[in-house]
């Protein structure tokens, strides 16, 4: 797809109408084929690596360059560096945008590779130690990986420029290459470094390596392209890399704040059981499956929302689209939590359970119960993603960065009170219950305050419609469960091959659940249900 003229000024009229809808295909399909990839590489990694110890050390290990992806890669710096090499582009031209990326890929690549050699010679150093069974099963895995926190930060800055550039096929595609790699890594790779997963997990590792070198290769054409060379320079006293440094500070804080707590998580798990963060990772991917669908698509649009109606001054106007937007998020997303809980072994199951794989009995009874204490929380959450950005577009950043590093300490805390309470087995749940119960606190607090700030948010009624909503999604749930029973004893009477009964029962299930909850929630929350319908053929 070819991008702009090299003013980057949009096309005006229907042409640069129809470039906006193209990109937004291509981005919109991307991102839907990175998620059923990434999908089919988690069904992958159960079968080879189930709950064992090898891929809970992987999660541990890959959780690091994973963090300053977040800190250094996407988010944070993209939010601050988009905006104002933009605006070098129009108000200095093409060269002088040149030589301010080429310091901002200088400093970012120097901190980064420092931070790679001091992470690789700590983990070398700490493997000459008596540090335990689980600690020594991540520690060579973070020395394979951590260079992929280099080169998947450059690459995220790299998506940044050609996204100013208004060119969004290759960002776009840059997210399936790591599934797609990482898919042909557990199918043809893996099987050659043993027959353990203690073995194969470090096919898994020189793979992500691999991946992220191929991502940031990939972006080189596109940016030569767009004739983008970026003027290496040590003379870093430019005002507007002062001004990127000080835009990604409290972004990056924030983020930086949310990706600790799930590190720090990961590691209470680690300690808990060798299994747990494993168990609690598959249990993230299928509860985050509607979240990253729905809620994340809509925290996304809301925030250029959001920011056109407060350049207006019209917080009247924020209110009504952040309380509509909340009634339409718990419609989609109340009965989806419901169905979770109701079919949560059945949906396992089908995803994780293949015969001859690794994934066991155990391994199921460990995800489900991470699941049933993830599931409540997923309304949170999205409740969370809408929130957020209400606030950045009332140019206040700090006020979640305060209340999420406070909620930290509170996620702690209670994890600790869990891991030391509750029964064995039922540990990791509980630090997926103490994330929960953060989410809800987060969202009180961050509710209450955007309400003063906009001058009273009519929470009466959106908490009645969220109400009304969990009431018939009961009802769903109930013809969801009575569904489910009825055709996996139908489906077994057939004499079905396993894995096709399980997805006739699960999907069968679903579909009785939706038209029930459909047929429910037109009579009872009929404005909302019309606003998502509309947006839907929209």
């Amino acid at each position: 797809m070819d991008g702009v003229p090299e003013t980057g000024i949009e096309k005006a009229g229907a042409g640069g109408e129809q470039h906006v809808l193209r990109s937004t295909a291509v981005v919109s399909s991307c991102t839907g084929l990175s998620r059923i990839l990434g999908f089919v590489r988690e069904v992958l990694m159960g079968w080879y690596f189930g709950t064992s110890l090898a891929r809970s050390a992987f999660d541990v290990a890959f959780q690091i360059p994973n963090l300053f992806r977040r800190l250094f890669g996407e988010g944070a710096l993209s939010a601050a560096f988009v905006p104002i090499f933009a605006e070098s582009i129009e108000k200095d031209g093409r060269e002088a945008a040149n030589r301010f990326a080429g310091k901002i890929v200088l400093m970012l690549g120097m901190v980064l590779g420092a931070m790679m050699v001091c992470g690789i010679a700590a983990a070398s150093v700490a493997m000459r130690f008596p540090i335990g069974e689980r600690a020594s099963a991540v520690m060579p895995l973070l020395r394979i990986m951590l260079p992929y926190m280099v080169f998947i930060c450059m690459v995220a800055l790299c998506m940044a420029i050609l996204n100013s550039l208004h060119h969004f096929t290759v960002p776009a595609v840059t997210p399936v290459l790591l599934n797609l790699v990482w898919i042909l890594i557990l199918l043809f790779i893996c099987p050659r470094f043993g027959e353990t997963p203690g073995e194969r997990i470090y096919g898994v590792a020189w793979g992500i390596l691999c991946a992220g070198a191929l991502q940031l290769l990939f972006q080189v054409p596109a940016l030569r392209k767009f004739g983008f060379s970026p003027k290496v320079s040590f003379d870093w006293r430019d005002d507007r890399v002062n001004r990127v440094l000080l835009a990604m500070g409290p972004v990056a804080l924030g983020v930086g704040i949310l990706q600790i707590n799930v590190f720090v998580d990961r590691i209470l798990a680690l300690i808990v059981a060798e299994w747990a963060p494993a168990a609690l990772t598959y249990a993230e991917r299928l509860i985050y499956l509607p979240l990253g669908i729905f809620a994340t698509a809509l925290g996304t649009v809301l925030l250029p929302t959001f920011s056109r109606q407060a350049a207006r001054d019209r917080e009247d106007e924020i209110t009504r689209t952040l309380e509509m937007s909340l009634r339409s998020m718990f419609l989609v997303v109340i009965p989806a939590s419901v169905g979770m809980l109701v079919l949560v072994i059945p949906i396992v199951r089908l995803a994780f359970v293949w015969k001859g794989g690794e994934f066991g009995a155990h391994s199921l009874v460990y995800t489900a119960r991470a699941m049933v204490f993830y599931a409540p929380g997923l309304a949170l959450f999205s409740t969370y993603k809408i929130l957020v950005p209400a606030f950045y577009a009332l140019k206040d950043i700090r006020t979640p960065v305060r209340v999420a590093s406070r909620v930290v300490f509170l996620n702690f805390a209670l994890n600790i009170l869990f891991i030391l309470t509750w029964p064995k087995g039922f540990k990791h749940a509980g630090i997926a219950f103490a994330t929960t119960i953060s989410g809800l606190v987060s969202c009180l607090v961050l509710g209450r305050m955007l309400g003063s700030r906009l001058g009273g948010i009519r929470w009466r009624g959106v908490l009645g419609c969220a109400a009304r909503i969990a009431l018939i999604s009961l009802a769903m749930g109930l013809a969801v469960y009575v569904a489910h029973l009825w055709l996996a004893r139908g489906t077994a009477l057939l004499g079905m091959h396993e894995k096709i009964a399980q997805f006739c029962a699960v999907m069968g299930a679903i579909v009785v659940g939706l038209a029930v909850y459909a047929g429910l929630a037109f009579h009872v929350c009929g404005a909302e249900s019309r606003a998502v319908v509309a947006a839907l053929r929209r």
